[in-house]
């Protein structure tokens, strides 16, 4: 089987000398298609650097990851950009929408830049809206939206232009537990009905529960990686 995700001795290190931080170390991981995982770990252990790398959001000291078997880590600028833009999703805990466009804006403005028309738009956010359950917020803006209903937009934004993987740090980290477990149980269901692979960054041990594979960092080394 083909692998979405290939890392191979990625290395992250930050500052030099006296205040060089080895915040990843010689990570070596496979990520096949479907699969639902949480990368857990102490605060500090490299679980968001992991991420970041991942989804070409930085860059490593050494070392590869390989996406959909193209090489991300030799990419720069408009290249990198564009792959980014077609092949990963991202979900943060901050949920980074845009203030003053709508629920439905923020979902289509990734396909606005892939070049996607209006009508096939259309269809792909209200598909997503229902399956979000969102059907009839789709004009709102962030501020009339709750923070469990804005981390659904973030989430069905994140989806709507079929990535090759979701890459989710601490999804549920501003929610309380409730939202956060129905927000959980939804990208689990979207996992199992539409194959989408997740992969998490979280101290949620309701992440924890419902993943299918744990992957644990200590001191930016992965010391366990196990499929429950």
């Amino acid at each position: 089987m083909k692998h979405v995700i290939k890392t191979i001795n990625l290395t992250r290190h930050f500052g030099e000398g006296a205040t060089l931080v080895r915040a990843l170390e010689d990570v070596n991981i496979n990520v096949e298609r479907g699969e639902f995982i949480a990368i857990i770990g102490p605060s500090g252990s490299g679980k968001t650097t992991l991420l970041q790398l991942v989804g070409g959001l930085d860059n490593a000291s050494s070392g590869n990851v390989i996406l959909d078997q193209k090489n991300i880590s030799e990419m720069s600028g408009r290249e990198l950009s564009d792959f980014r833009r077609d092949h990963i999703g991202f979900v943060f805990q901050s949920y980074n929408l845009i203030p003053v466009l709508s629920a439905r804006e923020n979902i289509e403005y990734i396909m606005l830049l892939q070049g996607i028309g209006a009508k096939e738009r259309r269809r792909r956010v209200d598909n997503i809206l229902s399956q979000v359950g969102l059907s009839g917020m789709a004009q709102r803006r962030p501020a009339q939206l709750s923070g469990g209903q804005q981390q659904r937009v973030a989430i069905a934004r994140a989806m709507v232009s079929n990535p090759s993987i979701i890459l989710a740090d601490e999804p549920t980290a501003n929610l309380d537990s409730h939202t956060g477990m129905s927000l959980i149980e939804m990208m689990k269901r979207l996992n199992e009905q539409e194959n989408m692979t997740f992969v998490f960054s979280t101290h949620d041990p309701k992440i924890m529960d419902s993943a299918r594979r744990i992957i644990r960092l200590e001191d930016g080394r992965v010391v366990e990686d196990f499929v429950k």
